[in-house]
């Protein structure tokens, strides 16, 4: 916009500029022929006087030559030419020729019409153009460059304002509600960054209150869990107490680990890490005693290796054990099960059942077809997430639901 604006301004105020070194010039030109005309005609003539105001012309850069009725001429050997010709008619003018303008002043005589024709040269005209474009030219640089360093600060102050906004945006999104920004730049973007502040503090508000819920309703399984050992106490079998005993601290442990998650954010598990063979194992050898009890049939396909993924321990057990529920709930008993840990990049965690296999709507958060709460996968899937894989759910070999669980290696 500055550049049009001093185009705008500059190219007249050039051109104004050199019309106005000619027009100069030109003046000078018909002083200077004025002053010769006083002596070359009518009851002031005086030859003298005449060649006297001649040669100063000449002298002044000013070439003129006087053509006088007869033929004659005097001062500057210029050839007589049209232009001279329409001068002795009676018309004064300016005609261009090469090198310059010459300046035509009729004189009448009582012997005819005397011409003074006084020659302006070409650098006479330009006189002082080129100095005077010089400064505009400077002019409209200081301008323009003042203009530019200021765009750029204003530029600048925008840019980083929005550029702060990004940075925070970038991570609240990655889990760092403490982020703020300090509102600054334009009014609109200071508007943003104290907007972008409150929904951070919003949003931190909201998580808190949700984990205290969790943890508080944790809390509360403790008092039936408290009961339920009790009971286990008092059963006269060594051998059922102890195993229910068992049973019972898993429980405690499954609840204290849920207080445990409820309370911590995110962000502070992301480094967790398990070794998926053991655990599956581990959580193989737990739930083959409903498995037997259901006459089911469970194959455990585990390698010995140790493979690493980027899931804590408790994390991965209990996707394993909301998925391995989910067959021993909702397929009939004898319906086989299978558990595997297939290695290679990413490691897959599979269980898979010869069921009915899995309607759409089963797949979907807080949904299902056989009457549970509908949040069995979506446990598992975050689970997945959180180890930067993925939830996959199709149909497996033995004709029912294969739910996989894809891991990168840690």
């Amino acid at each position: 916009m500055t550049s049009v604006v001093l185009v705008a301004f500059l190219v007249p105020l050039a051109v104004l500029a050199r019309g106005l070194a000619e027009q100069r010039a030109l003046e000078q030109g018909r002083t200077d022929a004025q002053r010769v005309a006083v002596f070359a005609g009518g009851a002031t003539q005086d030859d003298a006087r005449l060649e006297a105001a001649v040669l100063a012309n000449d002298a002044g850069a000013h070439p003129t030559t006087v053509f006088r009725p007869d033929g004659t001429s005097l001062g500057d050997p210029r050839p007589r030419t049209a232009a001279v010709d329409l001068a002795a008619s009676g018309q004064a003018f300016t005609a261009r020729v090469d090198g310059g303008v010459d300046v035509l002043l009729p004189v009448a005589g009582a012997g005819g019409t005397t011409v003074v024709r006084t020659h302006v040269p070409d650098d006479e005209l330009r006189a002082g153009v080129t100095e005077a474009w010089l400064v505009l030219a400077g002019v409209g640089v200081v301008l323009l460059g003042g203009t530019a360093l200021a765009g750029d600060r204003l530029a600048r102050r925008v840019s980083r304002s929005v550029r702060e906004l990004s940075g925070v945006a970038q991570r609240l999104g990655g889990g760092d509600l403490e982020a703020r920004v300090e509102p600054s730049g334009p009014p609109e973007v200071a508007a943003v960054g104290r907007v972008l502040n409150g929904l951070g503090a919003r949003v931190a508000d909201l998580l808190a209150a949700e984990r205290e819920l969790v943890a508080d309703l944790s809390h509360r399984l403790r008092t039936p869990v408290t009961a339920l050992r009790l009971d286990v106490d008092l059963l006269p079998d060594p051998r059922e107490r102890a195993r229910l005993t068992a049973h019972v601290d898993h429980l405690v442990e499954a609840v204290d680990d849920l207080v445990r998650t409820a309370r911590e954010p995110a962000a502070s598990r992301s480094g967790a890490r398990c070794d998926a063979a053991h655990v599956v194992r581990e959580r193989a050898r737990f739930w083959a005693v409903l498995a037997a009890a259901q006459s089911r049939p469970l194959t455990v396909d585990v390698p010995d290796a140790v493979l690493d993924v980027g899931v804590a321990a408790t994390d991965l057990g209990a996707a394993l054990d909301v998925l391995v529920d989910n067959v021993l709930t909702h397929t009939p008993e004898r319906t086989p099960l299978a558990l595997a840990v297939q290695p290679g990049a990413p490691v897959r965690v599979v269980v898979e059942d010869a069921g009915p296999g899995l309607a759409p709507g089963d797949v979907e958060r807080g949904r299902s077809g056989a009457g549970s709460t509908g949040l069995g996968l979506d446990v598992a899937r975050r689970t997945a997430e959180q180890g930067g894989g993925r939830l996959v759910v199709d149909r497996g070999p033995l004709g029912g639901a294969r739910v996989t669980l894809e891991l990168p290696p840690a």
